[in-house]
């Protein structure tokens, strides 16, 4: 059931008339909320030289994304109601890529991005997505948010800026220092479109706020003849007709520098992508199949490069929109498709005519959605470490670029987790405690517990708690150096280590040799599976020797013991 999409599952399963109709209304709800999305993202992810170079438009390359990922997306996912479709998560890293490589590497980006999507479903990395650390997603999805906005701007006021620098700093001089030359009709309308689109959220959320908002905003400007910039004026006419499939240009040269970008793509579009089917599936109480999700959103975004179209997710709120209008099955999301390209083919004449500044403020409030803010003051009172995680991805998604801020935010996130697992993680000496009261306090009903044994002179009885990795690995190094003088035998006791990695591994082994160098011998119990197998794996059990591993504490004591007794019989004083 794994890799078979849920449109497969749905229909199997049964479906009714009843649930058809549902299913089709929710389509048609979600196709009119999607229309003025659609056309926003693809005004802010592509300029219009460089959608020019494949003789389209912003908006309609946003739309052709919209019908012909979303369709995929729907049709071949492991999410009942999953619509999917360009989103704002996408807006920064695609606009870089277009300004810097053209048409072409965005297409070779997003067709790379798509073979690692379908890599990872593949692979069955959809349950890894979970392990990326919260602060991480909140510092750059916050990040992207302020970007989004910055970018709005100058529409929303109708600044007389004849070019915004891509640079968050340059914006925000720019602005401060074009502030004077706003436009009154043009903010007029932006403000304007602004209170309409917050009102209609906070009194009457089940609406379609954006295609309200655009249509009020459409007909305010035509009625009143306002000189302001509208998609026909600064486009041109919107096609009314999918274009032909064909295969993007790209170069081998072209597939080694985008890698980068391709990967922050995929990672992007995996984790709104499985976040979203996550909360579907909290609000209609089902389960979703990652790793078929996963697969499906790389062929949405393969197949949206073939009809010139940007990369594509799941989208949150249109998934949330469409189970509140009552979609449960992916017909939903397939009519929801099938809605925008006809509505692309009824409305386009009328689309050349939304404002700008409308528009604007549609991506205003998406800015706003994506900004989580209560979600980043709460991450706030978090611990510092989290706290460094989340200023450092937002500060780099706003000042840098988006593809270091997620590399050097998973990175200090992990070195965070390591130095976590290493506080956790320690080396005690359980024979220096057998000398104080503090023993009594040893669980008694242990049968294996150290003070029901009496450890002999020349026995040292050291025990490590928590998973042995690198960081513990220094910790056991200094160990032996810590003593005043070498045990004849020394016990390391591994009951509490459930795992060990390579640089753990490393450490054991130089600290094997260590104590061999020093006439001092090794033994190991409670070892667990995993470690154990780890052993076996790299002959380190041999190293060890077979007769120096044991179950439990009590074996070992017995080994110990043994072992000085044969050393006092061979020492010259018994001779």
């Amino acid at each position: 059931m794994r890799w078979i999409p849920k449109s497969v599952v749905c229909f199997r399963q049964g479906y009714s008339r009843t649930q058809l109709v549902r299913d089709v209304s929710a389509g048609l709800t979600v196709g009119i909320i999607a229309l003025p999305l659609a056309i926003a993202f693809g005004v802010a992810s592509i300029p219009a030289h460089v959608a020019a170079e494949v003789g389209l438009s912003p908006p309609a390359m946003g739309l052709y994304t919209a019908v012909v990922a979303g369709f995929l997306i729907s049709a071949l996912g492991g999410s009942r109601v999953q619509i999917g479709g360009p989103t704002g998560a996408f807006i920064i890293i695609v606009y870089r890529i277009a300004s810097d490589h053209g048409y072409a590497g965005l297409a070779t980006a997003t067709l790379m991005a798509g073979v690692i999507v379908i890599i990872m479903g593949v692979s069955r990395f959809g349950g890894m997505i979970k392990f990326i650390p919260y602060p991480v997603t909140t510092g750059f999805t916050s990040g992207i948010a302020v970007i989004i906005f910055t970018t709005q701007v100058k529409d929303l006021l109708g600044l007389q800026l004849a070019e915004v620098p891509g640079e968050f700093v340059g914006k925000v001089q720019a602005y401060a220092e074009h502030i004077g030359t706003i436009d009154a009709n043009t903010c007029a309308v932006g403000i304007g479109s602004l209170v309409v689109l917050i009102l209609l959220r906070r009194f009457a959320p089940r609406l379609p706020w954006g295609i309200i908002a655009v249509i009020t905003g459409s007909l305010v400007v035509a009625i009143l003849n306002l000189p302001v910039d509208t998609i026909g004026s600064r486009f041109g006419d919107i096609p009314r007709t999918l274009p032909t499939p064909h295969m993007p240009q790209f170069s081998l040269p072209m597939i080694r520098d985008l890698v980068p970008e391709a990967t922050t793509i995929a990672i992007l579009a995996a984790i709104e992508s499985l976040l979203s089917a996550v909360v579907a599936d909290g609000m209609i109480d089902d389960r979703h199949h990652a790793d078929n999700e996963l697969i499906a959103q790389g062929l949405a975004n393969i197949g949206s490069v073939f009809f010139c179209g940007i990369p594509a997710t799941g989208a949150i709120a249109r998934t949330t929109a469409n189970i509140k209008s009552g979609g449960r099955t992916p017909v939903a999301g397939m009519v929801h498709a099938v809605t925008l390209l006809l509505l692309m083919l009824l409305v386009a004449p009328l689309a050349k005519r939304i404002p700008m500044a409308t528009l604007a403020a549609v991506l205003a409030i998406v800015a706003w959605n994506m900004s989580e803010i209560h979600h980043f003051r709460y991450l706030l009172r978090a611990p510092k470490s989290d706290i460094v995680v989340l200023l450092t991805t937002f500060g780099l998604t706003v000042f840098t670029d988006l593809t270091i801020a997620v590399g050097v935010g998973m990175v200090l996130a992990s070195l965070l987790f390591m130095k976590r697992m290493a506080d956790v993680s320690n080396v005690s000496a359980i024979t220096r405690e057998l000398e104080s009261p503090d023993e009594l306090l040893v669980d008694q009903k242990d049968p294996h517990a150290i003070a029901r044994s009496e450890v002999p002179d020349d026995v040292e009885v050291y025990e490590i708690n928590g998973p042995f990795f690198f960081g513990v690995a220094d910790k056991l190094q200094d160990t032996l150096r810590g003593l005043e003088r070498p045990p004849k035998v020394f016990i390391l006791r591994l009951r509490h280590v459930p795992a060990i990695d390579a640089t753990g591994l490393h450490a054991l082994r130089e600290f094997r040799h260590r104590c061999h160098r020093q006439g001092t011998t090794l033994l190991l119990s409670g070892v667990h599976a995993q470690p154990m197998n780890v052993f076996v794996r790299t002959g380190f059990d041999r190293v060890v020797g077979a007769n120096n591993l044991f179950g439990n504490i009590d074996d070992a004591m017995t080994r110990a013991r043994d072992l000085l007794a044969t050393a006092r019989e061979s020492s010259p004083a018994n001779r």
